[in-house]
């Protein structure tokens, strides 16, 4: 077979690995031919790949980024790409396509699918916000960078009395806070699943305060919002590839409850740091084994399809099924966290 391998949306830790898997499970099993399409569906629209072999892998297992580039793909050239799906089959030469993404990435691969290309999903996102699958490789990386964060800023707090306002990744599910806050033992932790009263933040600061606590370490996903009338918090623009630009809740977060407290509030936005650097072993066991199916299923030829983790399990799921919705955190799962705050 010849099979064509390519990253798309935001980087994340593990990528490589998926590509080295993929790489040394078809070439030392099937002896196939795999081409790398740089910065994701863009090398495939503008023919730019090359091929990948034994050598080209060597080392990027504990690599973090992509040694293939990544980028996001505006909408009129998706539709492009859908239109020439059949004919970049015949023009590559390719049997199988596997495209190593988040939703976005995912959502184009069905429509890939759904026009004529042979495709293999593999699920991506720091975020864990896939629903058909039970982790994605990069959280566990993602968890453990905001853990260490935390645990750093607590000393720097307690010295200055101080509240610091973490913001951290999450669009719109709020695992990762909910984890590295559980983690690193955050004093309150604010999601996007559920709107949260600035109040509440400054009651608990306030008797923390009172027991002889004085400072206190707030766990802010950044597209958590306030309740409705609690503070001043607008949102932001959508941007080409349809996501909203976040006005910056760590920040805002932390001027108002400075405003209210009477007391220094510090916001450290985490951002890219929690995408780069050196996969977990954790998160580079499961993008190999995803990269290790991903090619089975291409040789079954159980194509329109993902890899998914259920239990320890890696089994092939529909990519209909990957984008019905996203996985977000469940009220059981909050509450399990306000009981140790």
């Amino acid at each position: 077979m010849r099979i064509g391998v390519l990253t798309a949306g935001g980087d994340c830790p593990g990528l490589n690995a998926v590509i080295r898997s993929v790489v040394h499970r078809a070439v030392t099993q099937y002896d196939d031919e795999i081409i790398g399409f740089e910065d994701g569906y863009r090398g495939l629209l503008d023919r730019h790949y090359r091929t990948l072999d034994l050598d080209a892998v060597g080392g990027i297992l504990a690599l973090g980024g992509t040694i293939l580039g990544s980028s996001r793909l505006e909408r009129d050239r998706l539709r492009e790409a859908c239109e020439r799906a059949t004919d970049m089959v015949e023009e590559f030469g390719i049997d199988a396509l596997i495209p190593i993404g988040g939703e976005g990435t995912l959502t184009a691969a069905r429509m890939l699918s759904d026009a004529g290309l042979p495709v293999v999903g593999v699920p991506k996102t720091i975020d864990n916000d896939i629903s058909s699958t039970d982790r994605t490789f990069g959280f566990d990386t993602a968890v453990g960078v905001a853990t260490e964060a935390m645990d750093r800023l607590k000393t720097t707090a307690e010295s200055h009395q101080r509240v610091m306002v973490v913001e951290v990744m999450g669009r719109h599910a709020g695992w990762i806070a909910l984890e590295s806050g559980m983690a690193a033992g955050a004093h309150g932790i604010c999601l996007p699943e559920r709107p949260f009263d600035p109040a509440d933040l400054v009651k608990m600061v306030e008797e923390r305060f009172a027991r002889g606590k004085k400072f206190a370490v707030i766990c802010v996903a950044e597209g958590a919002h306030p309740a409705e009338g609690t503070m001043d918090y607008g949102k932001g623009e959508i941007d080409q590839y349809g996501h909203e630009r976040f006005q910056g809740i760590g920040t805002a977060l932390a001027y108002e409850l400075e405003r209210r407290l009477g007391k220094e509030a510090k916001p450290v936005i985490l951002g890219h740091v929690q995408r780069g650097g050196v996969p977990t072993a954790y998160d580079r066991v499961l993008a190999t084994r995803f990269g290790w199916h991903a090619v089975e299923a291409a040789h079954r030829g159980d194509f329109g399809k993902m890899t998914a983790l259920r239990g320890t399990d890696v089994l092939m799921v529909p990519l209909a099924e990957a984008v019905t919705e996203l996985k977000t955190v469940p009220k059981s799962r909050m509450e399990e966290a306000e009981s140790v705050f």
